[in-house]
């Protein structure tokens, strides 16, 4: 196991992070500077220099109520943006996106673990949508959402969907595709009307209001982080 592995695995960085404090020597092995190429041995001790501390402790990450009508961008002729409506958090990143006309939580950060846990390629945090559309609904109607629609990039994996209305329903997915639930939607004759993002993993929309929002605890960054 190479040491960029190692502290993937231990949540401590990202890939990407372990490898920038390789190239800056700040990763120590033994008490000696890590040298790229070269993997641990079951006794080796990593440690990391107290910059390398410094630069995780500046990690951020927020839950925001992104408002329906802005993007989730940095580029302004796309439409007014959530960096826009929170100009404090421009050196983060969003953490996956919601299309311009849906709304409710979306997550900023600069933590490269948190990112890689909902957005990589295991499909293991959920993400809870409120679904509204012009058309009657029925959990048989929503049946094919639950065992996986095929798509124009495949078959979708499977979804807990259930009605809360008759023009309502709640639906949990484990990936994130480009306009997914619109998609979804559109393969069983639905048009969606209002569509809000109300929990990522254990994080929730909470109390928050369009254009709120709020830094999330060391405790829920540990569980987004490991799990």
């Amino acid at each position: 196991m190479y040491v960029q592995k190692y502290l993937v695995e231990k949540s401590i960085c990202s890939r990407k992070e372990a490898e920038v404090f390789l190239r800056e020597g700040l990763i120590l092995i033994n008490g000696k500077k890590a040298k790229p190429g070269v993997p641990l041995s079951p006794t080796d001790v990593v440690t990391l220099l107290p910059a390398a501390q410094t630069k995780l402790n500046q990690k951020v990450t927020v839950a925001i109520y992104k408002p329906r009508g802005i993007v989730c961008s940095n580029v302004q002729e796309e439409g007014k943006t959530v960096f826009d409506i929170f100009p404090q958090f421009k050196h983060l990143n969003t953490v996956g996106r919601l299309d311009k006309e849906s709304e409710g939580l979306l997550l900023l950060s600069n933590d490269g673990l948190i990112t890689k846990r909902i957005t990589g390629d295991t499909h293991d945090v959920e993400k809870e949508y409120e679904v509204k559309v012009q058309e009657h609904v029925s959990n048989t109607r929503l049946a094919p959402m639950a065992e996986g629609i095929m798509l124009s990039d495949g078959q979708t994996l499977p979804a807990k969907v259930e009605t809360t209305s008759k023009h309502s329903f709640r639906i949990i997915l484990r990936e994130g595709r480009n306009r997914q639930i619109r998609r979804m939607c559109g393969a069983i004759n639905l048009t969606v009307a209002d569509l809000k993002r109300v929990r990522i993993g254990d994080i929730t929309l909470g109390t928050l209001k369009p254009g709120n929002f709020r830094k999330l605890t060391s405790e829920e960054i540990t569980t987004l982080r490991e799990g």
